[in-house]
């Protein structure tokens, strides 16, 4: 393995598995699930300095990304039930159109679920197409009014969406939703910090993890809320196979998950001949965790919405067709993938608006690729080895959703991304972990190409598919 200096001081804050995977609702973490929870954060603030009562109007202005693609993303729906007051685990997907529905309506809305209010889509949620916020490409300002007619806000807030669901306020740090954030006892900012605390405790990339998740709950809690990822994960799937239809934006996507598991069904026999039949299964798992994600149904953050497909089917790949699968390996598979999930979100980005799908789909995959290793024994040169190869192959890999929407080319790349991840898996495992490129490097690399990339081709729709295929 190549020689990496270590970055001058480790970045904080510290990221958990419960950071890494949020349950929420489709289409977007970016464009979806950040909106919502900037809202709510917006509410919070007006609720904290009593303002709330005194509201008479709101008004939302999107920025960049947002702006471009939030029609197609659902951000528009975000916004609005963010500001009913309802949180994106909580919500129940199939409420959202009728209470959609009574706001464009009756042109009114109730802060927080209790103050109403005048609101009007077409004055009060402004899309600024041609204005991009320095900080980041996914920018949302807040502001509220006491006075219909009035100028001057009595309270403005912006947020950024800046991946997987994260947001942070203009000005400030990412702070972790779990409060009052505790030192973890072993703190990594790189591969080769994991790799240098493995060796010296002689323990797995999870056993480290499950240590440092130690700092925020007992063992029990963390492995009740696994459960409760996996379990969502795997309703996701099982939902994904059932529905059938053309899912929403105007494509005329017909849903391919249902058919597919119907052919897997009927010639269950002629797979006994070909080798390859597994990924058909694989396929599966992705494209029904994705088509919901693009119908709006909940899913799990994996890190993001867009790329919320692959981990789910390498970990039902893992379960249902490795020997080696146990309940407490599942567990374990998540904490590793967290892991390696953390290090991009430290040192990179997971953002499609920021780096292009390399940092969604690639991140991902990575993640997949090294989960998968350590639970079917890799040791942790081996795990880095996977989770580096799993983002050496989707570098430069652009965001050009067609319409704005995460269906073309979003769903069948979760498919692609997970057969690339157990591909990772068995290179890595059929060697000694020894290597040339460094998982540190790759997400080095993956940070400047995402820098060099031209804002087209990072979820603006203004490159690449988006513009050469005539159904735009």
């Amino acid at each position: 393995m190549s020689n990496d200096p270590r970055p001058i001081e480790p970045p904080a804050p510290y990221f958990g598995v419960f950071d890494l995977f949020k349950i929420g609702i489709g289409p977007s973490s970016s464009h979806s699930v950040g909106p919502m929870k900037a809202a709510g954060a917006f509410l919070g603030e007006l609720a904290g300095r009593r303002l709330l009562p005194a509201v008479d109007r709101v008004q939302v202005d999107l920025y960049g990304s947002l702006a471009l693609t939030g029609l197609g993303h659902g951000t528009d729906t975000a916004v609005l039930m963010g500001l009913l007051g309802e949180r994106p685990d909580l919500i129940d997907p199939d409420s959202i159109p009728t209470r959609l529905a009574e706001i464009r309506e009756s042109g009114r809305i109730r802060l927080d679920g209790s103050h109403e209010i005048a609101f009007r889509e077409e004055t009060d949620l402004v899309f600024n197409r041609r204005i991009v916020l320095d900080a980041h490409p996914n920018g949302i300002r807040f502001r509220a009014y006491h006075g219909r007619d009035a100028e001057d806000p009595i309270h403005d807030s912006t947020y950024f969406s800046i991946g997987g669901g994260f947001i942070v306020r203009q000005g400030e740090e990412y702070r972790s939703d779990s409060a009052d954030q505790p030192e973890v006892p072993y703190p990594f900012a790189s591969g080769r910090d994991l790799l240098e605390l493995t060796d010296r405790r002689g323990c797995s990339i999870s056993d480290l993890a499950l240590e440092n998740e130690r700092a925020f709950r007992p063992d029990t809690e963390t492995s009740a809320g696994l459960r409760r990822i996996w379990e969502a994960m795997q309703e996701c799937v099982s939902r994904g196979c059932r529905a059938e239809g053309i899912l929403p934006g105007g494509l005329g996507i017909e849903r391919r998950a249902p058919g597919l598991l119907r052919v897997l069904r009927d010639r269950a026999e002629e797979s006994l001949r070909d080798p390859m039949a597994i990924l058909d299964w694989v396929d599966l798992y992705a494209l029904a965790v994705n088509e919901e994600n693009a119908a709006g149904g909940r899913v799990v953050t994996a890190p993001t919405n867009g790329a919320a497909g692959i981990i789910p089917a390498v970990l039902h790949y893992f379960v249902r067709f490795c020997p080696e699968s146990t309940p407490g390996k599942v567990e374990r598979f998540l904490l590793t993938a967290a892991a390696i999930g953390s290090l991009y979100k430290r040192n990179a980005s997971i953002s499609g608006a920021e780096v292009g799908c390399q940092g969604e789909v690639g991140v991902a995959c990575s993640m997949a690729a090294g989960a998968l290793t350590e639970v079917l024994g890799g040791n942790p040169r081996q795990v880095e080895e996977a989770a580096e190869i799993g983002m050496e192959h989707n570098l430069g890999l652009t965001c050009d959703p067609i319409k704005g929407l995460v269906q073309v080319p979003c769903i069948e790349r979760n498919a692609m991304g997970a057969v690339k991840a157990i591909n990772a898996s068995r290179l890595a495992l059929r060697g000694d972990g020894q290597h040339f490129v460094s998982l540190d490097r790759v997400i080095r690399v993956m940070k400047r190409t995402g820098a060099d990339m031209s804002s087209r081709y990072k979820e603006t729709s203004e490159g690449g598919l988006a513009v050469n295929i005539s159904e735009c």
